[in-house]
């Protein structure tokens, strides 16, 4: 059963990055109730000293206003980093919603990356900050995958639909395709669907490492045996990945060219497991 705890006091929401595509990130939350088995945050439960399993919890943090907003003027602000700002517990406290309040006529560059259909409701916001980009996180298009993978996310067609939505109210937007899984992602119909709704798309493979490695192996083995023979080389072999993820690659930007897209950018680990 899912817990969420209230409250994790912090001395600010928002702190520097050690990401190279972010200068600040902003982690309302810690924990996330989307719950899917890939996510490469759980090694944040030792930080907070946190038993439950990763994807079974959520933790609001205190809100306090953001000081000095000016000070974040032509830097990029993420939100967030290792959560998802609007999982489901956001329509209740809401604390996205509030700092993002923070940002009004701010000259921030705001990126939001999401799998939710909530930050419709902050529209009215989003439309007060002339730098923000709202990103959707795209990954499996069949219901099926979807439920093995990502449990607690809502469905491929109203990830789709929500981008959509976003883009037509005028606000730019992303796709973020990820993990792509062999055989499993198709890469291409996500392309396809998304390429006249956003501004750029960002590709990233799935990576593999500590205990989910051995997780989703298992699922692969339950679910799609037909690839389990595949997945155990990409994932015990860096040779073998590095050629089987280059050669996506480039079927990617193959795909990416007859479309006429080309503002994208791939964030591929070749090889390194």
């Amino acid at each position: 059963m899912a817990r969420i705890n209230k409250y994790i006091s912090t001395k600010s929401l928002i702190v520097k990055s050690n990401l190279p595509e972010a200068d600040y990130v902003i982690n309302p939350y810690v924990g996330c109730l989307h719950n899917c088995v890939y996510c490469y945050a759980s090694f944040m439960k030792r930080f907070y000293k946190i038993d439950d399993d990763w994807g079974k919890f959520a933790i609001p943090k205190t809100y306090s206003p953001i000081k000095n907003i000016q000070k974040y003027d032509g830097k990029t602000v993420l939100f967030s980093s290792v959560t998802d700002p609007y999982q489901p517990i956001e329509r209740k406290y809401q604390l996205t919603r509030k700092i993002l309040s923070d940002f009004r006529n701010s000259s921030a560059k705001l990126e939001i990356l999401t799998k939710s259909p909530l930050v419709l409701r902050d529209l009215d916001i989003l439309k007060t900050i002339p730098y923000v980009t709202v990103g959707m996180s795209f990954s499996l298009t069949i219901q099926q995958a979807r439920r093995v993978f990502e449990v607690g996310c809502v469905d491929y067609q109203i990830r789709l639909d929500t981008i959509k939505e976003i883009k037509r109210s005028g606000i730019r937007t992303y796709a973020f395709i990820s993990p792509i899984f062999p055989e499993i992602s198709d890469v291409k119909k996500i392309v396809n669907d998304v390429c006249d709704y956003v501004d750029y798309i960002f590709f990233e493979n799935l990576n593999l490492k500590g205990i989910y490695k051995k997780n989703i192996l298992s699922l692969i083995r339950e679910y799609y045996p037909d690839y389990i023979e595949l997945y155990e080389k990409i994932y015990s072999d860096s040779n073998y990945a590095s050629t089987y993820w280059k050669e996506q690659e480039k079927n990617i930007v193959n795909y990416l060219q007859e479309k006429n897209i080309v503002n994208y950018k791939f964030f591929f680990n070749h090889g390194r497991q």
